[in-house]
Formats: structure tokens, C-alpha cells, sequence
């Protein structure tokens, strides 16, 4: 069985891959200088804003702000995994990968997770044997017609029936007593807790309507089941399994990308229904989250397929609620070339009865007419709100800012600022410059996350001043130090010859994603100084991709190494001061709560912070 693929193998294929002919190759590009230009691939313009950098092996948009190596163009261009990408930057190099030798702990996790596959695809074929062949199948049948639904769009979602009783699909499947084990770690068996699993274990599904879900590669992975009367709860999904993982996953993507492998859209709406039902009328790019309300990883997969998702949502309070979550998961994943909107149905209606009532037509006639993101956040912010009122319109600035601040930098924040400049009258030099105050309610708890601190009367960290040909700044605007430092890393791997030989941090206070990449960074430069911009950018790909593509897509102040040193070193500085600033608010915290502390009950670390801190304050 295949292995780990080894580290060096991939940056072996970086270096081995040439980005100019591999873009080229999709999108025509002309020299401009040292580098090449063309329109940008990730969104719609006419003027070029596309760079490709053959030294650095590096592409930047600066309209959009999307930037990366090989691997990350060909995951964005051809909407692929991390596995996939690297398969194919291997298939143009004629040169198999290799893999690392499994442990024999991970064969056995292996060899299992493919018996659960398995299993979970028997099931699936049992489940529409049911429908087809089981003596209650002509009320299933019935039902189906009720809801709209043909035998030509229920075999092509493979829709089955899970008869009632307790123990069908284990009397069928459940032959020996490692597929029992399996069936149980599939989730489609239920263990009684202190039974014997072999006489007491009994099917998760029964007398239910029977969705399979799917993965990206096919894969049956679990499975939804709907009952067919008032009976509660109305949905059943699948447990979390080492195949599934609910928040992880969309119902319906895997027909949708059947369908049409460059998605113009995906449709978001409620259930397994609406996905088969606007299917069957023709709109097939329709996904259902699994029983959980949209969230970043959701919206990671829907941004690797197409560049628009459109919310669809009953409109009532609920649908709201579930329209202002799916508004936090989207916000951070917003830039040039993506779009969102959201659709709210009459009372009443959902997706499958409002497109069985009307026809497609209509239905995509309101799609193209639904609130855009901007629109939506700012009627959201302006309820109750009277817009003829300078504090109404202040308040609605207030409500507005954290919206923004959660936007990655670019065209089409900076949009989105100027639409609000429009709507309320405020200059838009104003806006940036509440936008760059960062108002934490409470001091991050060992994340150096904010240059400013509303304890300390330290200044806040800013971009650092003009030098010679460096730009001059108007304002002072306050960035984020970890992903500054990081973003230069990706960039100019040379600058770890500036970083101070002891930075470093305890591995208890690191918990945030941020400062783990920087620190993953810094570790693999030490190791290799000759770690070039484009194997670490793969590097760090495969660690945190989206995380990865905001760090390429931040600004700086200068090209030239002073300016970049400069800009580094203070922010590494920045770095330490806010860790040392948190480390020693614990110890004073520490005492308070244990006052009869002495400085021999402390730790060598905490009693050399502790005279620090001493020091300071005399």
C-alpha cells in the first residue's frame, strides 16, 4: 500500500518544473521586462495584472491578490487537491512518485479505513435493492413521486430504502466478526454501550428514504436517511467515522462536478432534496452542507471548485440566522474574481417545490437577482437603522468594521469599503483608517496575533518608514506581525539570515495557526538555508493552504534587501515584545492568585522573567 510521499520528492518537482512553461501552457503570457505578464486566470479584468517571476518561480496578481508557486497554480487553475496537483506536476515530468514505507501501524489503519469503503459502498448497493425489491418499496416509491421526484434522477443520486426493523443491514452484511468491527467504525451499526457488540449491536438506519454521500474521488463515505412522516429527527446522518467527516464534506458535489468539471457556480441550499430536485429541472451545481451550518472548511471546498456560491435559504428567522453564519464562514475567503450572494425564498418554499412550481428558469432568474455579499452585509447592518441620522449611520460603521477586518487584503475589500463610503457619506481615508484600528476586547492569550496592546504604552507596530526609494505611507496602519514576518519568509527565504539566533518559542504557547506556520518556516530554513522561495511555498501549501495564499497575497513596503530586513526585523521584534508582554501579564496573573508564591517555587524561565519584570518597574 502507498506510503507518505516524501518531502524532498516535492521540492525535488518544484525545482524540476518550469512555472513560465507550465502557465503558459493555460493562459498565454508575454514578457514584460525580467517577467512575464498576462490577464489574471482567478478573475475577470482587461488590463494584464498577472506577473510571473521566472527567477523566484513565483506568480502574483496584483488585481486580485492571488500568488503562489507550480503546485498552488495548478490546485487553483485546475481545481485539484494538494494530491492531486502533485500527480499531475509529476505525470508532465514523466517521473513516478515515491512513497515512504508505511509503519505497520499504518497499514493496519490503512487496510481498515478500506474495509470501511467497502463496506460503506455494499451498504449502498443493498440500500437501492431495497427500493427496488423490498415488500414496503411502493410506499417509498409513492412518496418519491410525491415529492416530484423521477426513477431516472433517484438512480443517478443512487436513493435507497433502509427497511424498518433492527438488524436487516447486519443480518446482510455483518458475516464475520471483522465486518461487524467495520460496520461499527463505518457508523452504520449501532454498539450498545457495556454489550456484547456481536448480539447487541443493531442498524443506525431504519424505515428511512436513503442518501449516499459521496467524496471528491467517488468514494461512498456515509449516508443520510429521511423518514417519511412527522417522526423525529426528520434527517439522520452518519456519525463521524475515519472516513467522514461531516463538516468536511457538501452533499452533492461529487454529481455536481460529474456534471460539469469547471463549475460556473455552486448553490447552497438546506437537504438531500433540494440538491436531487433542482438537479432532476437542470441546475446541477447544487450542494448541501450535512446537518451543519456553513463553515470555513465548507467554504475552502467550494472556493477550489468554482468562483461563486450563491446561499440559498428559506426566509424566515432561521434561515437568517443560518444566512448570517454562512456570512462569518465566507467574509475571510472574499477577493477579486470570487463572488457570493444570498437568496431568500418566500415562506413556505425551498428550493425543490419553488423550481417544481415555476421551472429552472425562474429559479435562475432569481439567483441572478439575489443580494450580492456587499448588498447582504450591508442591508443585514442597516435593520432598524435610519440612514438620514449621523449616529445611526456611525452605529452602522461600527457593525460594519469587523465584517471588513475579516476580509483578506485587496481589490475587492477595498471595493466593498468604497461601496459603504458611498452608502454612509464617510470619506473613504476615514474608513481605512478605523479599519486599521484594531480594538481587541480582551489581550490574546499567547498569540502574538495584534501589534497593539491596550496595556502597554508601547506603540503599536507599523510598516517602517520611507528610506531612500521605499513609498511613503500616509497613514500609520497596523498589520499583524506573524503573517508579515512569514509572508517575507515565503518570499525572500534569505531573510532567516536576519533572524536572531534565540527566537524561539515554548511549545505550550503556541496554538495558534499563525505563528505555527512561521515557526514551521523558520525550523526548515534553519535546517536548509538554500530552501528557495518555491519549495517552501509548497512547503507551507501542504501545511495550510488557505492560510498560505493570504500570506502571498500581502503588500510591502520595498523590494530592495534593506527595506525587506528592515520590515522583517521589526517584525520579529514585535514578535518578541508581544510574547514577552503575555508571558509576564501570566506571572503577575500567577501571583495575584497565588500570593504566598516565593520566587523558589518558580521555574528558572518564570523567576528570569519575573527580575524582568522587577526591573522594569523600578
Amino acid at each position: 500500500m502507498a506510503g507518505r510521499i516524501p518531502q524532498s520528492f516535492i521540492d525535488n518537482l518544484l525545482e524540476r518544473t518550469d512555472l513560465v512553461e507550465l502557465i503558459d501552457g493555460r493562459v498565454k503570457l508575454k514578457k514584460t521586462g525580467r517577467n512575464y505578464s498576462a490577464c489574471c486566470p482567478f478573475h475577470d479584468e482587461k488590463t494584464p495584472s498577472f506577473s510571473v517571476n521566472p527567477d523566484k518561480q513565483f506568480y502574483y496578481c496584483f488585481g486580485c491578490g492571488a500568488g503562489g508557486n507550480a503546485l498552488s497554480f495548478v490546485m487553483e487553475y485546475d481545481r485539484l487537491d494538494f494530491i492531486e496537483a502533485i500527480e499531475q506536476l509529476a505525470k508532465a515530468q514523466n517521473i513516478d512518485i515515491p512513497r515512504d514505507a508505511p509503519t505497520d501501524e499504518q497499514q493496519t489503519y490503512t487496510k481498515s479505513k478500506n474495509s470501511i469503503y467497502d463496506l460503506l459502498e455494499q451498504a449502498n448497493q443493498w440500500y437501492q435493492q431495497q427500493l427496488m425489491h423490498h415488500g414496503e418499496k411502493l410506499k417509498v416509491v409513492e412518496y418519491l413521486k410525491d415529492r416530484g421526484l423521477n426513477g431516472e434522477i433517484c438512480k443517478e443520486f443512487e436513493v435507497g430504502f433502509a427497511p424498518p426493523g433492527w438488524r436487516n443491514l447486519k443480518t446482510a452484511l455483518a458475516t464475520d466478526d471483522t465486518r461487524l468491527e467495520h460496520l461499527i467504525e463505518g457508523g452504520m451499526l449501532i454498539e450498545k454501550e457495556g454489550s456484547d457488540k456481536a448480539a447487541d449491536s443493531y442498524d443506525r438506519f431504519r424505515d428511512r428514504l436513503i442518501f449516499p454521500i459521496r467524496d471528491n474521488r467517488g468514494r461512498t463515505i456515509g449516508f443520510g436517511g429521511r423518514v417519511f412522516g412527522d417522526e423525529k429527527p426528520k434527517y439522520l446522518n452518519s456519525p463521524e467515522t475515519p472516513v467522514f467527516h461531516k463538516n468536511h464534506e457538501l452533499y452533492g458535489l461529487y454529481q455536481a462536478r460529474q456534471s460539469n468539471r469547471h463549475l460556473q457556480r455552486l448553490i447552497m441550499v438546506e437537504g438531500y432534496m433540494d440538491v436531487i430536485g433542482l438537479a432532476q429541472h437542470g441546475i446541477r451545481c447544487a450542494v448541501a452542507t450535512l446537518g451543519t451550518a456553513a463553515g470555513t472548511t465548507h467554504m475552502e471546498k467550494v472556493f477550489r471548485h468554482t468562483s461563486e456560491v450563491v446561499f440559498c435559504f428559506d426566509g424566515d428567522d432561521a434561515g437568517k440566522k443560518a444566512a448570517d453564519r454562512a456570512l462569518d464562514a465566507v467574509l475571510p475567503f472574499m477577493q477579486a474574481g470570487r463572488q457570493a450572494r444570498f437568496l431568500f425564498l418566500p415562506d413556505g418554499e425551498d428550493p425543490d417545490t419553488m423550481v417544481r412550481k415555476h421551472g429552472n428558469t425562474h429559479f435562475e432568474h432569481l439567483i441572478e437577482r439575489c443580494e450580492t455579499l456587499s448588498e447582504y452585509l450591508f442591508s443585514k447592518a442597516s435593520r432598524n437603522l435610519d440612514m438620514g441620522r449621523a449616529d445611526d449611520r456611525a452605529q452602522l460603521i461600527n457593525q460594519l468594521m469587523p465584517a471588513i477586518k475579516s476580509m483578506p487584503p485587496g481589490t475587492y475589500r477595498e471595493l466593498v469599503l468604497r461601496s459603504i463610503s458611498e452608502k454612509t457619506g464617510l470619506p473613504i481615508d476615514d474608513l481605512k483608517d478605523l479599519e486599521a484600528i484594531d480594538r481587541p476586547t480582551a489581550p490574546p492569550k499567547h498569540t502574538p496575533d495584534q501589534y497593539s496592546d491596550k496595556h502597554t504604552n508601547k506603540p503599536a507596530y507599523t510598516a517602517p518608514k520611507s528610506r531612500s526609494r521605499l513609498p511613503v505611507s500616509k497613514r500609520r496602519v497596523t498589520r499583524n506581525p506573524v503573517r508579515v514576518a512569514s509572508s517575507l519568509l515565503l518570499l525572500n527565504p534569505q531573510l532567516i539570515q536576519a533572524l536572531p539566533g534565540d527566537f524561539s518559542f515554548a511549545e505550550s504557547d503556541v496554538n495558534h495557526a499563525d505563528l505555527e506556520l512561521l515557526l514551521t518556516m523558520i525550523s526548515q530554513l534553519r535546517a536548509n538555508t538554500d530552501t528557495s522561495s518555491s519549495t517552501l511555498i509548497g512547503q507551507s501549501l501542504a501545511k495550510n493552504a488557505d492560510l498560505t495564499s493570504q500570506l502571498l497575497a500581502l503588500e510591502h513596503h520595498g523590494d530592495e534587501d534593506e527595506h525587506l530586513i528592515q520590515e522583517f526585523t521589526e517584525a520579529i521584534e514585535c514578535i518578541n515584545d508581544q510574547y514577552q508582554r503575555e508571558k509576564s501579564a501570566a506571572i503577575i496573573e500567577n501571583t495575584k492568585l497565588n500570593p504566598k508564591l516565593t520566587l523558589n517555587d518558580m521555574s528558572a524561565e518564570e523567576r528570569a522573567n519575573w527580575l524582568k519584570i522587577f526591573d522594569r518597574s523600578v
